[in-house]
This record gives C-alpha cells, sequence and structure tokens, in this order.
C-alpha cells in the first residue's frame, strides 16, 4: 500500500459523471473497464507488460479516510509509457505501477496540511504514475492551477513538458534572449512546447523533423530554421545558418547516435542537455573537443526526481511559463483525442510518429 502524509492531496481524473454515492458502483464499473482495455491490448501490441491489478490503494490522509481506486482514466499520451508498456520504463519504488506522468482534474480531497488547495479546484499535475486511473493522489507541490483560457482536459497536456522543458531548457541551460537554440523532434509533444517557449523568451529557434507537413507546422509555431534529418545533415545547416559558431543550447532527445554530431554544433561555452536515449545510450566523448570549446554536458530525467525537486521545478513553471500560457504566446497542441476504450490504437499511433503534439484519452 502506497501511503501518503498530510501535504498530498486526491482529485478526480475528468470523470465529472461520477458522484461521491457511487464509489461502489464506480469501483465495480472501473475494474470492468479496465478488464475491457487490458484485454484488448496484447491483441494489438504483443509487446504489452501490464496486468490488471486488485483495488489498489493510492491515497492514505492524515485523517485515515483511504482513498480506493482502479484504471483506467485519463492522460496525456506521450512516448514514455509506450516504453512503460514494454517494460522498458519502470515505475520509481513507491510510486503507482500504473502509466500515465501527467492528468487534469477536480480536487477531491485534500490533506490537513495541504492550505493552498481546496476541494473542487481545477487543477492539472505532474506525476510519477497512475495517470491511467480513475482517481490520483499527488503531492499538492506537483499540482497547478488549470490555465485560464484553457480546456481542463487540454491542461493535461502540459505539466510534463512544462517541466521537462522549462527545467532543462532555462533552469539549467540558461538560454537567453538572442541565443540560438536546437531542439530534435520539432513536431513532438516536447518539441511543439520548446518552439513556443523559446520563441517567447527571445530566442532564435532550430528543429528538426522527417516530413514537409511536420516542418512547416513547426514554422507556424515560430521555428527559424527547420531542418528535414531524412534529406539534410543538421550539423551542416546549423554551421550555414550560424555563421560556422554554433548553437548555444541543444535540447537532445536522440542520445548515443546524435552525441558526437552535437559537440559539432555547438558554439563556444555552448550548452547540451540529454533526456531522452531513442538513438542508443552508449557513446564515447572526445574530452578535447569539450575542453576546447568550454562545453557544459548535462543530462537529467524528470520522474525519478525527489518530491522536493519536483515542487521547486513546478512553482518556476507557474511563475515563468504559466503567464506565456495565460497570454496566449504558447498553446496546447493537441493531434487527436482518443476514448480509453481506443487506447491501444493511441499507442500504435504515439509509436508511428504520424503525429503531431500531444496525443489525449478521453474518459
Amino acid at each position: 500500500m502506497l501511503e501518503y502524509r498530510d501535504y498530498y492531496l486526491v482529485f478526480k481524473l475528468l470523470d465529472e459523471k461520477m458522484q461521491s454515492g457511487e464509489k461502489m458502483r464506480e469501483s465495480a464499473w472501473g475494474r470492468r473497464r479496465a478488464s475491457r482495455i487490458l484485454a484488448q491490448l496484447p491483441h494489438k501490441l504483443d509487446t504489452w507488460q501490464a496486468q490488471l491489478h486488485p483495488i489498489c490503494t493510492v491515497g492514505l490522509l492524515s485523517n485515515g479516510y483511504i482513498f480506493q481506486t482502479e484504471i483506467i482514466n485519463y492522460l496525456s499520451s506521450t512516448y514514455k509509457p509506450t516504453l512503460q508498456r514494454k517494460g522498458m520504463y519502470p515505475p520509481p519504488p513507491g510510486s503507482s505501477p500504473y502509466l500515465g506522468l501527467e492528468c487534469s482534474g477536480t480536487i477531491e480531497a485534500v490533506g490537513k496540511q495541504v492550505s493552498r488547495w481546496q476541494v473542487g479546484d481545477k487543477v492539472c499535475a505532474l506525476l510519477s504514475g497512475g495517470g491511467y486511473a480513475e482517481k490520483v493522489a499527488v503531492p499538492a507541490g506537483q499540482v497547478l492551477l488549470a490555465p485560464p483560457g484553457v480546456s481542463l482536459q487540454d491542461a493535461a497536456s502540459f505539466p510534463e513538458v512544462s517541466c521537462t522543458v522549462w527545467s532543462t531548457v532555462f533552469m539549467m541551460s540558461r538560454l537567453s534572449a538572442g541565443e540560438t537554440f536546437l531542439v530534435h523532434g520539432g513536431s513532438s509533444g516536447i518539441g511543439t512546447f520548446a518552439i513556443q517557449m523559446a520563441k517567447y523568451w527571445g530566442a532564435k529557434v532550430f528543429v528538426t523533423a522527417g516530413s514537409k507537413e511536420k516542418l512547416a507546422f513547426c514554422k507556424n509555431l515560430g521555428a527559424d530554421v527547420c531542418i528535414n534529418y531524412k534529406t539534410e545533415d543538421f550539423v551542416a545547416r546549423v554551421k550555414e545558418e550560424t555563421g560556422g559558431k554554433g548553437v548555444n543550447v541543444i535540447l537532445d532527445i536522440i542520445g548515443a547516435e546524435y552525441f558526437r554530431r552535437h559537440l559539432d554544433s555547438l558554439s563556444f561555452d555552448g550548452r547540451l542537455f540529454v533526456v531522452g536515449t531513442m538513438g542508443g545510450a552508449v557513446t564515447e566523448i572526445d574530452l578535447r573537443v569539450v575542453l576546447s570549446k568550454r562545453l557544459t554536458i548535462q543530462a537529467a530525467g524528470l520522474r525519478n526526481r525527489s518530491p522536493e525537486n519536483k515542487a521547486a521545478i513546478v512553482r518556476e513553471v507557474e511563475n515563468n511559463v504559466w503567464p506565456a500560457i495565460v497570454a496566449g504566446k504558447v498553446k496546447p497542441v493537441v493531434y487527436k483525442y482518443f476514448p480509453l476504450s481506443e487506447a491501444a490504437e493511441a499507442h500504435l499511433l504515439m509509436e508511428s510518429s504520424k503525429h503531431i503534439g500531444k496525443i489525449l484519452l478521453l474518459p
């Protein structure tokens, strides 16, 4: 059983149909629904690893009220749940075994030491797991008010990408106005958010993508230099566009495959931040290049950070990113909405890379 202390809160994941007096029916219905969804997944995705669990206690508040839930309700789909499904992205110890790293909904209960949030608040949250559940317990520090002007369901598309991009590109790599910034997968959830945020911050944005359609979309979002990685050498194009200097900051989701090319693409005092290893995890490094160009190389994930560290990032996001969203300078980019009964189709679309932006599952 996962025990949550006084500073946790619990909220229902965007299922307005359920009332407090329907808990028993809700539990039975939740198990039936989870059974149906998981039963279809092995036929469509032969690497599916999840198993249906019995009722899982996900929150123990200070007054002893135990909040029970089953899977599945709502998520903003990133590629990480597809990795977890394959057994390649296990949840941190003590976290929910269920998929889903961000969500949105209405607060249903709070711990007695939670002072900021109240029952009924419309919020979104950064999770370590459990976003597919009907209800979730989350540290109060990982919760954000749903941005005004953005629907509650679309608000679920923001927590993970905003925390990832802000913590890596801005907090740690210190991207500043007037600098140059390269992000791969410009049409991905992280890419579409990073383009908008970097432009809002005053940077010149370089992106890569694999089709004319995706590059055109990135251009419309504000990207300055759009590179088709299938037909162009991004290193040569970066050098051409910067007069041989290279870019100041690179956000890397590829890893080993692009590592040496990234060192060549960076300017003096350039910063490389690795957040993914889609192109491999093991590489070699020529330290002479790093030393001669005074490069900074960093890497970090988000899921395994401590609640205190996540809370610090969330507050930074609230102070620096949320104003851009409220002003309409950064908008949710949602490619398609799927009902939860079509979760397998959503995963297949994610793995096909035919989408642009986020994929959302709705109850």
